[in-house]
């Protein structure tokens, strides 16, 4: 019935409403003047509706005849994917609003970034698939760009439009080629069409999706895009597309491959553990170069996707269970340390130079003090959460029979941890500087970057209580 449909699919249309009357209201009153008060609207509604997914939600429930799917995965996906989103915008607000940066449309792109998103986890067709896709892709590349009069910024924009041009038809390719073997778009017609087997075209159209995916999730060798466009957007885009894009794409890929690929694990294991060793390997040893911090957590980004696809290699739902609360882990880590680069300031102007932070420990000792923890974290050194992040993913691997692939994870993650060490190093034991950063922070910032770092101390407890809500997600998808 169309009205259990839409009532599946309430959250999505509430949040698209709130972007277009916001633009039709924003357009014919007070234009730019609305930003701050549309950052703080639309950051209260993704908090809301997160709280709204994440209570009122039971079992697993599909609309349009299949093609969206409603269960405890997506769920799961989706309050990471707002409550992260709301994270940026808050933080997101002084910086923008400083550089007349803070325009109407966006925390409105956004909003639409983040219905795409949506969609894209409860994706149950080909067709929903792609068209969460390209409502997610169609935003980023306006954010992206957003700083009109910086080369840097619509270079990003530009290369990121490009790229994902090419990435789309990879994709769709893929999508075409399953559509054509298996007769049908839906992820439960294509599963049914592999059970005797997966034939040579179906092989060919899981390739080109992968492809697609392993752009999204910017794992290697598709990657190309990620430092450049990091760089280039303004620091609060690059904490954005650094935490919910990532969520949306590993879930996605994840709901793909088990969704529509399950009778044929042994196929698609093969490419997830290539992506993933790839990813690995060239973010920690590339990082190692680089001086600029957004470049820097470019890298780092590329390497943990590495260490979550290896999650979702292991084929099993205690591998998707992993995947989750690394994701988990990874977006908390990225808030707190993003929240201390926008901090990042000389004389009111934005500095990302890893050099600018010698002896950063003596002026500001409780900041340096709560990024010590967040960089320990994510180096994966115990006993900080992102150790237990890592553990999992490991053991799910190692349990999946893929020990060469957890030694790999290891040997990457120990040479990963030099650059990380190294900021530590400067902010400690560096030389001291006469041209020193800007003490002080906004309150916002601050909150934001300490409380992320005591998240990373006290969540080895019970990590918050996301085990249990992972595993549930995991068996919702693996069955």
């Amino acid at each position: 019935m169309l009205s259990q449909d839409l009532n599946t699919i309430l959250p999505e249309i509430v949040i698209s409403l709130y972007a277009m009357g916001a633009l039709l209201a924003a357009v014919y009153t007070v234009k730019d003047k609305a930003g701050p008060l549309l950052v703080w609207l639309t950051s209260g509604l993704f908090v809301a509706v997160a709280f709204w997914i994440g209570t009122t939600g039971e079992g697993a429930t599909e609309a349009f005849s299949g093609m969206f799917q409603d269960d405890a995965f997506s769920r799961f996906a989706k309050v990471a994917i707002l409550l992260s989103a709301a994270a940026v915008l808050l933080m997101s607000q002084e910086y923008m609003q400083k550089r007349d940066l803070l325009r109407f449309e966006y925390p409105l792109l956004i909003a639409l970034a983040v219905v795409g998103m949506m969609m894209m986890v409860s994706a149950g067709d080909l067709m929903a698939l792609y068209m969460g896709l390209e409502l997610q892709s169609l935003a980023l590349y306006v954010v992206a760009s957003l700083r009109r009069d910086s080369v840097k910024s619509t270079e990003a924009g530009l290369k990121y439009f490009v790229l994902g041009a090419l990435s789309s038809g990879l994709l769709l390719y893929g999508a075409s080629l399953t559509y054509g073997f298996a007769g049908t778009t839906t992820f439960a017609g294509i599963i049914e069409a592999t059970e005797d087997g997966v034939s040579l075209g179906l092989l060919f159209g899981l390739v080109f999706l992968s492809a697609g995916f392993a752009f999204k999730v910017s794992a290697a060798p598709f990657h190309m895009w990620t430092p450049d466009v990091y760089e280039g957007s303004p620091t609060p885009v690059t904490a954005f597309f650094a935490t919910a894009p990532k969520i949306a794409a590993m879930a996605l890929f994840a709901r793909v491959v088990h969704d529509a690929f399950g009778n044929s694990i042994s196929d698609w294991q093969q490419i997830v553990a290539f992506l993933s060793v790839v990813s690995m390997f060239l973010g920690a040893i590339a990082a190692i170069g680089q001086r600029d911090i957004k470049r820097l957590m470019a890298y780092s980004s590329i390497a943990h996707m590495g260490f979550a696809l290896m999650g979702l290699a292991a084929g099993t739902a205690f591998g998707v269970q992993a995947m989750l609360v690394y994701l988990g882990i990874y977006v908390a880590m990225n808030i707190g340390t993003f929240a201390f680069i926008l901090s990042m300031e000389k004389d009111g102007m934005p500095v990302t130079d890893i050099h600018a932070l010698q002896m950063y420990s003596k002026r500001e000792p409780l900041k340096a003090v709560a990024m010590l923890v967040l960089l320990f974290s994510l180096a994966g050194v115990p006993p900080m959460l992102g150790f237990f992040g890592k553990l999992y993913v490991l053991q799910a691997a190692y349990g999946a029979g893929l020990a060469w692939l957890a030694v790999a994870g290891v040997i990457a993650s120990v040479i990963g941890a030099f650059y990380y060490l190294r900021i530590v190093y400067f902010m400690y034991f560096g030389e001291e500087r006469d041209e020193a950063l800007d003490t002080g922070s906004s309150p916002v910032l601050w909150a934001f970057l300490v409380g992320s770092a005591a998240v990373m101390v006290v969540g080895v407890v019970n990590l918050f209580g996301i085990e249990p809500l992972a595993e549930a997600a995991s068996l919702a998808l693996v069955n």
